[in-house]
């Protein structure tokens, strides 16, 4: 036998590779062909080995244990919080127009294409033909609309900053338009958003997200809000080569401590939002894969600009000055993050600001006791409200802070909350909270959810003229030297004025058993393969 391929048999072994990859020879067929063309056995075996391991198998059981849950949980679209109802909701039941691929780029999902008009102020969606929802419904143009139109209609809905600018929006045959306000060459991107699952219209305008029928690769079977959802495949599903599992069992399991077990006793096949301070162990687990995903997911405290003494910048400043973002980095997160310079915008985006372009900020207390004498206010003390729940480590990474801000005068009482019922008790109610952020594809996406005057999810209740106005422009502006500039100045004025702390951008952390098989390339834009890992991952 060779075991050192010369130019000619490496020439017939990938022959009779790329057909054993296709599918074009079965197992018993690649062999014999490999071996019978003088390749070594170890090398034909070990390549068996490779292809069955990342060849998706149907079937099967799947586990996970997923955080960001709570009893508020629920299957309106408009009102989806967090990592938990986004997994299942976007992640299984549900599709949008359009998708974020395992490469991080946008595809189409149930609009087949689209077009705008010059100035990108009229967007026109071609919908998929032969899609089904789980009850048995065809797939229409009237249906995107109603499901869109829900978000405009409610006036809570989270999705509110996203569709705002739509001025109208109507099923032309296979075709939905929408005419926008103004230009936006990142529309097909929001469409993407996991609040604009498409539900089916019950025909008079409104529509049936009661139920959770949906497009998606799985049916809903049962749903407990905070503690449990079922889901079992949909065997109409329309996309090909994806949905392998039979079944998928979410859990919300907030205690780390607790995940850790499910995963290592093989009580659960998948966990997220690791305990950092136990990934080395978990590393050394040899029925464990650990692996990282790096997008633009960060870490936020807000505070509320509208009550004192917030509504001070001098105190928000005073407050920025005061964090040491490397020692969170290093201490919190053991080093998969980095530090942020409060602003949203990151390392995956296209416009985020250059160190020349906007300097880092440091921990410098002299420069917050500055502030806090400008502000009149040298003896400050409040109350942080947190629990993890708002992101790993989030207590710890509060009392850190604590320390911090004594060295600059400032009392920080950090006030440790129930994880149950956070998104709904503390965030947006507390003055001062925290909070993370998945990040999203655009700057554009991000600023006007979050920092936009009147944005539902305006979490530190920022009104900032100047930002509003480089908003509306910089949607429209083509040239992309130009958006740059606008978006630079965005982020500039994120750090200077905002509510908004962001101390670190951070990894999404995960565990899977070593059963699970999945792409080699993950989405980054959310954990789980941007929510995606009922859709793309298998049982090898």
């Amino acid at each position: 036998m060779t075991t050192k391929m010369d130019g000619e048999l490496r020439q017939k072994f990938n022959r009779i590779k790329s057909a054993f990859e296709k599918g074009q020879l079965d197992r018993r067929g690649f062999i014999v062909a490999a071996l019978g063309v003088g390749v070594a056995s170890s090398t034909v075996f070990g390549h068996v080995k490779q292809v069955e391991a990342a060849t998706p198998k149907a079937g099967g059981r799947y586990r996970q244990a997923l955080t960001g849950g709570g009893s508020g949980d629920t299957l309106n679209p408009a009102q989806i919080l967090d990592s938990y109802m986004i997994n299942v909701s976007s992640g299984m039941l549900r599709n949008n127009l359009t998708e974020i691929g395992s490469d991080n780029q946008l595809t189409s999902e149930l609009a087949e294409s689209w077009e705008a008009t010059p100035d990108a102020a009229q967007w026109t969606f071609k919908i998929r033909k032969g899609v089904e929802f789980h009850n048995g419904k065809t797939l229409d143009a009237t249906d995107v609309v109603d499901s869109i139109n829900h978000h405009r209609g409610e006036s809570d809905s989270a999705a509110k900053g996203i569709v705002s600018a739509i001025t109208d929006i109507k099923a032309d045959g296979d075709t939905v338009i929408f005419t926008l306000s103004g230009g936006s060459a990142d529309f097909p991107f929001l469409m993407s958003d996991y609040h604009l699952g498409i539900c089916p219209s019950k025909g008079d305008g409104t529509i049936d997200w009661e139920s959770g029928v949906g497009t998606g690769g799985y049916s809903l079977d049962s749903f407990e809000p905070g503690v449990r959802t079922v889901v079992k495949k949909n065997p109409n599903y329309w996309k090909e080569g994806r949905a392998w599992f039979d079944e998928v069992e979410s859990l919300f399991i907030a205690d780390a401590n607790a995940r850790n077990t499910g995963l290592q006793t093989g009580e659960l096949d998948s966990i997220t939002n690791l305990d950092l301070n136990t990934v080395s162990l978990m590393r050394m687990v040899p029925t464990v894969n650990v692996f990282e995903t790096f997008g633009n997911k960060h870490a936020t405290l807000p505070m509320n600009c509208q009550a004192a003494p917030f509504n001070n910048n001098d105190v928000r400043l005073a407050l920025k000055y005061s964090l040491n973002r490397q020692e969170w980095v290093d201490k919190l997160l053991q080093g998969l993050g980095e530090v942020g310079n409060d602003h949203p915008i990151g390392p995956a985006n296209v416009y985020r600001a250059t160190n020349e372009e906007l300097p880092q900020r440091q921990f410098d207390p002299e420069k917050a006791k500055f502030h806090l004498k400008k502000a009149g206010m040298e003896n400050l003390k409040v109350d942080l409200n947190i629990a993890d729940t708002a992101f790993e480590g989030a207590v710890n990474g509060a009392q850190l802070f604590s320390e911090t801000a004594k060295q600059s005068g400032i009392e920080l009482n950090v006030v440790r909350e129930p994880d149950d019922g956070y998104w709904s008790n503390v965030w947006l109610v507390k003055n001062f909270c925290g909070s993370y952020w998945g990040g999203r594809p655009t700057e554009d996406w991000m600023f006007s959810q979050v920092y936009s005057k009147g944005a539902d999810w305006n979490e530190s209740r920022w009104e900032n003229e100047r930002f509003n106005q480089l908003l509306i422009e910089a949607r429209a502006e083509l040239d992309s030297a130009k958006r740059r500039e606008m978006y630079v100045e965005m982020q500039t004025l994120c750090n200077e004025d905002s509510g908004n702390i962001i101390p670190v951008f951070m990894a999404y952390t995960h565990a899977a058993s070593t059963k699970i098989g999945m792409p080699e390339q993950l989405a980054s834009n959310w954990e789980l393969d941007g929510h995606k890992n009922a859709e793309r991952w298998w049982f090898k």
